[in-house]
């Protein structure tokens, strides 16, 4: 199974961030799902600004934390 995790920057509402990330996870698990993966094994997680992976003080940093990461939870 995978989890799906999105994520933002850190400008703008923290709320609107937190569901921007969560609609982000579940529009890539739909598109999982039209390549055939079963719904099932598909969990979808929005986390917002939080975890940031680069410095959102630049574009370019804030580019990078507007992202989508898997992580397998179940083999």
């Amino acid at each position: 199974a995978l989890k799906i995790g999105g994520y933002t920057d850190n400008v703008g509402d923290p709320a609107a961030n937190l569901a921007l990330s969560r609609k982000r996870a579940e529009n890539t698990v739909a598109e999982l799902v039209k390549l055939g993966v079963a719904a099932g094994r598909l969990e979808a997680e929005g986390y917002g600004d939080k975890h940031p992976v680069a410095d959102n003080s630049t574009e370019e940093g804030r580019q990078k934390n507007r992202r989508i990461d898997m992580r397998v939870t179940k083999k």
